[in-house]
């Protein structure tokens, strides 16, 4: 493989996978020229050339507003329309149970609230029952794991500091980087109206057990109605698991998931799966307008945009297969290099004996005391990385919470890099990359 110059796309396409766009950012210098190699794609990915063909194709010809009934307005609804089927499709769910919003943080809020604002409808409604069984005062309690996304966290803590509602982290096990389903039917109490765990983690790639924590909330629910209890609802935020490996509503057996375009060859906007919406699943808007998306998310829409979530979640569909099997064969690569290179200063962060993880993302740590994640990216000349998820990219030195939370020891974690693999990454840029971290550990070394 010829590796590309900055002004080209960076690495080369496998012959088996469609070709998809690459990136540009801080490179090496070779022979007066720059080269690099991108292993973010959990941060984002870039768009596929037919994902940018669907959204020009749109600007050109579905301009028109989709609520008015001329020519240009009837091509952008159906525009929409077949967006809304294919990412029906690669969930495995019905068309009129999906939501465009503007990405995976207005759909984890969105399922946050509606939770919260059922609770206290169905509270007024349905009388005391929560009440008469010791809730605290009646208020609605949200169960979550301790390494959930910050647009997660964030609105459950923002709701448990204004007394608006009561929150449970569970900690994920030191054992298997999970949040275990037995542990999360712990949490959940007579007040509880939600249960939102990930689907895989961003940055140790672990997949969550949601198809088990879903049997035992089923189970629990039916127990629950019996008692004039209210009814947990089951969310996961699947943003890093589409287009990594198959993603299945009816397999996970959820009530919301959410899905974000640039996290699989996608533009930056997203959507929400919703069970039955409005029937079997509530879900209450967050924004007030002209009634677009049946009125749960008003707004003129973002037909473009939802033109090209449409085929990015089309190839998804077509080829999720080789996606993950390319993915896997250079994320296993890449830890056969680095173990060969680096040997036993190397620990492997993401790699829990027993856990299933995505099939694209290597955490791992090199010990030594001047080696900390942030020196290392600062000294390589290729490689282009993370030391984390990308919303916390301003923490510097201090470990993920993420990582010890998951029981990886203080000294290790804060060496953390994440790289996660893409569609077109190669071998030979993963050989690149081992000897470019290898210079960086020299020069760091050396100047200590």
């Amino acid at each position: 493989m010829e590796l590309q110059p900055e002004d080209s796309q960076v690495g080369s396409q496998p012959t088996d996978l469609p070709p998809c766009q690459q990136v540009e950012g801080n490179c090496e210098r070779r022979n007066g020229r720059l080269w690099k190699v991108y292993m973010d794609y959990n941060a984002t990915t870039p768009l596929e050339p037919e994902v940018i063909e669907a959204v020009t194709q749109a600007m050109r010809g579905a301009w028109g507003n989709p609520s008015s009934s001329y020519t240009a307005g009837r091509k952008a609804k159906d525009v929409i329309s077949a967006a809304r089927d294919a990412l029906a499709r690669v969930v495995g769910g019905e068309p009129q149970d999906i939501i465009f919003t503007s990405g995976g943080t207005e759909s984890n809020n969105l399922v946050i609230h509606s939770a919260v604002k059922h609770f206290y409808k169905s509270q007024t409604s349905n009388g005391l029952a929560v009440e008469q069984q010791g809730a605290e005062g009646a208020r609605p309690h949200l169960v979550t794991c301790t390494v959930e996304h910050d647009s997660i966290r964030l609105p459950l803590e923002r709701l448990a500091e204004e007394r608006v509602a009561a929150v449970t982290f569970v900690p994920v096990s030191k054992v298997s980087g999970r949040a275990e389903a037995e542990d999360v039917l712990a949490a959940v109490r007579p007040a509880t109206c939600l249960v939102t765990i990930m689907l895989a983690n961003n940055e140790t790639g672990v997949i969550m057990p949601v198809p088990e924590i879903s049997q035992c909330i089923k189970a629990l629910n039916q127990t629950r109605a019996a008692a004039g209890l209210p009814r947990v609802l089951l969310h996961t935020d699947a943003a890093q698991a589409l287009g990594k490996r198959r993603v299945d509503v009816e397999e996970l057996g959820v009530d919301f998931l959410t899905l974000v375009g640039h996290k699989f060859y996608g533009p930056r906007i997203g959507a929400l799966y919703v069970r039955g919406l409005g029937k079997l699943t509530p879900l209450y808007p967050m924004l007030f307008g002209g009634g677009q998306e049946r009125n749960f998310r008003p707004g003129t829409e973002n037909t473009p945009m939802i033109a090209g979530l449409g085929k990015a979640a089309e190839l998804v569909t077509q080829n999720c297969e080789a996606y993950e099997a390319h993915m896997r064969d250079v994320r296993d690569y890449l830890e056969e290099r680095l173990e060969a290179e680096f040997g036993k200063r190397l620990h492997l962060n993401s790699r829990f004996p027993g856990t299933e993880r995505l099939p694209n993302t290597c955490n791992f740590s090199i010990r030594g005391h001047h080696l900390r994640g942030a020196a290392m990216l600062a000294q390589c000349r290729t490689l282009l990385a993370s030391v984390g998820a990308a919303c916390h990219s301003d923490q510097g030195d201090r470990p993920s919470p993420v990582l010890l939370s998951c029981g990886i020891p203080f000294d290790v974690a804060r060496n953390a890099l994440r790289l996660s693999v893409g569609r077109g990454t190669t071998r030979a840029e993963v050989d690149l990359i081992v000897q470019d971290l290898k210079q960086a550990v020299a020069q760091l070394e050396g100047q200590a």
